[in-house]
């Protein structure tokens, strides 16, 4: 009788400690299924953060390819026109001290002539050798006086000896109108003796003619003021421009474009 007494108590507590056991294993079973979802959750997170990052990884690849190819532009540019501004300079000095040099070595060939009718002077990168009409011409004349030959033959001496520079004879007259026979205008008389000057230079004393022009700019390039006597007499020159060779500009300026 005690033995069965005790089996329905037996019973109830084996099945009771099931029941805890079960409710134990669902609890944990809900916890784990709980734990698993945030991690899928923090997993899909980490795979959408990492494949951001690799598209902004990506992104920052181009924009610092692209950077360094307009930085290298950039520097190669700046390196090219450093470059063509001291070319430019280089040669800017070349000519400056070539005209100095020529400055200094026609202002010795004419010392020995008196009188203040010819300047020589640097005007606009150019030398200009300024003679005053009454020493090359007589009035009213487009043919050269026999006594400025010494003076054209030591210029010529000059023009041989730097034979890589172009010349201008221009010719200037002051505003007074002409009253010649034959001369229409101080357009032509300023034009007639200029070329005179070129004829005298290149038949006597054997200046190349291909680096010489010929000019008239008749009272349009006043040196002084036409309303006075000694303005006027400044006016009438002749004017011999030497030039010199633009070429090594013209190269410069040619490969700066292209490089550019």
């Amino acid at each position: 009788m005690r033995i069965l007494f005790f089996l329905p108590l037996l019973a109830i507590s084996l099945t009771s400690c099931n029941q805890a056991k079960v409710k134990e294993l669902e609890t944990k079973l809900s916890a784990s299924e709980q734990q698993r979802t945030m991690l899928a959750t923090q997993l899909e997170s980490v795979q959408r953060t990492n494949g951001d990052l690799l598209d902004r990884m990506e992104d920052l690849s181009v924009i610092s390819k692209e950077g360094a190819t307009s930085i290298r532009e950039s520097l190669q540019s700046i390196s090219g026109q450093t470059s063509y501004i001291r070319d430019l300079n280089q040669s800017i000095q070349r000519k400056d001290s070539l005209n100095l040099a020529l400055v200094m070595n026609l202002k010795r060939s004419l010392d020995d002539i008196e009188g203040n009718d010819i300047q020589v002077e640097v005007r606009g990168g150019k030398v200009h050798v300024s003679i005053s009409d009454k020493m090359l011409f007589s009035s009213g004349s487009a043919r050269v006086n026999e006594s400025a030959e010494r003076v054209l033959s030591n210029i010529s001496t000059v023009l041989n000896d730097h034979r890589d520079l172009n010349v201008i004879v221009e010719g200037h007259t002051d505003n007074v109108p002409v009253k010649i026979n034959g001369v229409r205008d101080n357009w032509e008389l300023s034009t007639m003796r200029a070329t005179a000057v070129v004829r005298k230079l290149t038949e006597e004393f054997y200046v190349d003619p291909a680096r010489l022009s010929a000019a008239g700019r008749a009272e349009y390039d006043p040196r002084g003021n036409n309303d006075t006597a000694e303005g006027r007499a400044l006016n009438r020159r002749t004017e011999i421009v030497i030039t010199p060779n633009l070429d090594e500009f013209f190269d410069l300026a040619k490969n700066a474009g292209v490089n550019g």
